[in-house]
């Protein structure tokens, strides 16, 4: 069955691709070589497209064993379950609503319009002169109306699910969670959350390459210079990152408290244990000995442990392998720009700009 699906997966990869690339490229008829030297149509019309397409499945399945553990071990209390399926439900609603996705089609018309009657240059695949100006080839009418609404349209698509998501942990996190901050996972028991970015690594990629890709074109004809070029790529790397730390954020208030509240309960008990201890060593506390408590002869148990590991509680949902692969898909493309198309003397700016951040 699984493999079933991803071979569906690819089918529909590669037919949106055709649409998006390989249409146009016939189209191009005797300018194709233009249009194959051209690096925005390989990595909007191919890369984007083919790494969106293949990414929701990667996405749907990423996420959807990250709710069932909210369900499963559980973590939403029973006096939440209702509140918590009305929310899963309202969310499902929302990711596949149909105003949604015809909002995200006319944005993505909206950018193909502005991209190409806003930087049409006067000769190429796309158009060819004329006395009143250039006009678009029948490459760039399909362009137009097809592969840049497109590509448009399945990442306005995937970032709203994306923000519907977010929506539904900020709700979950709104909940009292039954976290504990002696998990070995050291983030309460949501450790498994933080690692949800990884299933975006393919969007990621097919993102940052359309948005390389543009920004690698000023800088061929000198519009930016190297240290804006790397400052723009820094810039999308903390865009990136933060897409992403919006909904974890949400649940750094209940570790925060969680962490004081253990910290409270388990220095109180170790106080009471090591006083215990130093009386039935010494026969009498070092500081402070109180008449009440002479007659404790109980020990207790230590929770020495259980204090170190609340010290250690992380307040903030952070994968450092989430992290890198997402960080890793969002800057590739920028170092592959720069490398095919910039001299090696000039990359050395770009590192300085980028070890910097």
């Amino acid at each position: 069955m699984a493999n079933d699906d991803a071979l569906l997966v690819v089918r529909r990869a590669l037919v949106f691709t055709a649409l998006a690339w390989l249409v146009p490229l016939v189209l191009s008829g005797a300018n194709y070589r233009m249009f194959l030297s051209d690096p925005g149509t390989w990595a909007r019309f191919l890369v984007a497209v083919g790494a969106f397409v293949l990414a929701e499945q990667h996405v749907e399945r990423g996420l959807l064993m990250k709710l069932a553990h909210f369900f499963k071990v559980p973590l939403i209390p029973t006096r939440s379950t209702s509140d918590a399926a009305k929310a899963l439900a309202r969310a499902h609603q929302l990711k596949d609503s149909v105003l949604a996705e015809v909002i995200c089609l006319l944005c993505g018309l909206t950018i193909s319009v502005i991209a190409v009657f806003g930087s049409l240059p006067n000769t190429s695949w796309a158009a060819y002169p004329a006395l009143d100006g250039p006009r678009l080839t029948l490459a760039g009418w399909w362009a137009l109306f097809v592969s840049m609404p497109l590509v448009g349209f399945l990442f306005f698509r995937a970032v709203w699910r994306h923000l519907v998501w977010a929506l539904l942990l900020r709700k979950f996190a709104s909940f009292d969670l039954r976290l504990v901050a002696t998990h070995p996972d050291g983030k309460g028991g949501l450790g498994f959350l933080a690692e949800y970015p990884k299933s975006y690594v393919l969007f990621v990629l097919g993102a940052s390459s359309a948005v390389a890709t543009a920004v690698a074109k000023h800088l061929l004809y000198e519009d930016i210079s190297m240290g804006i070029f790397a400052s723009i790529a820094g810039g999308w790397l903390i865009f990136v990152l933060s897409f992403f730390a919006f909904p974890l954020s949400a649940f750094s208030i209940a570790l925060s408290h969680l962490k004081e509240s253990s910290l409270l309960i388990f220095g109180s008990h170790a106080t009471s244990f090591q006083r215990a201890a130093e009386r039935k060593t010494l026969g009498v506390n070092v500081v402070t000995s109180l008449p009440e408590e002479d007659n404790q002869q109980e020990v207790g148990l230590d929770v020495t442990e259980q204090f170190r590991a609340a010290q250690d509680l992380a307040t903030m949902l952070v994968d450092k392998g989430a992290c890198l692969a997402v960080g890793s898909a969002a800057l590739l493309p920028f170092a592959v720009a720069v490398v095919t198309r910039v001299p090696a003397n000039d990359l050395l700016e770009v590192l300085e700009k980028l070890l910097l951040l």
